[in-house]
């Protein structure tokens, strides 16, 4: 089965992975290590999802003034982006969804103890993916 996605779909996919990762960042005492390592994790994705989170896009736009900004921008992206891919290839939205958790335990890999707020924020996460 072949999957057609449209730049807007593929847009919504990644502005969901990397704004997770995001997310994580703006949670944590250490926001680079966090985005470095997370990054690497999306970067090293395979099948359909890797190769939409491989392309280059300076339309993915994650920027606010405050974490709640990013967070009402990138959770229902998320959300979006599993129902997108639910429609179209379930395999790929399991795919999405585990790369998307395997890089936020990558970018905490370098932490003994997540901080309370890099769990909660987690959990959000996890929560909009799962509310597809």
């Amino acid at each position: 089965m072949s999957i057609n996605l449209t730049d807007a779909d593929k847009l919504t996919l990644r502005t969901a992975a990397y704004g997770a990762v995001s997310l994580l960042a703006a949670a944590s005492p250490s926001p680079h290590k966090i985005a470095t390592n997370g990054s690497i994790a999306l970067y090293s994705a395979t099948g359909l999802v890797g190769h939409v989170l491989a392309e280059k896009s300076k339309a993915v736009k994650l920027d606010g003034k405050t974490v709640a900004e990013l967070a009402d921008h990138v959770l229902p992206a998320l959300t979006s982006a599993m129902n997108l891919l639910t429609e179209q290839a379930p395999a790929a939205a399991e795919d999405f969804r585990s790369t998307v958790l395997l890089a936020l335990e990558a970018a905490r890999a370098n932490h003994a103890q997540p901080s309370p707020t890099m769990t909660d924020m987690t959990r959000k996460i996890t929560a909009a993916l799962d509310a597809a």
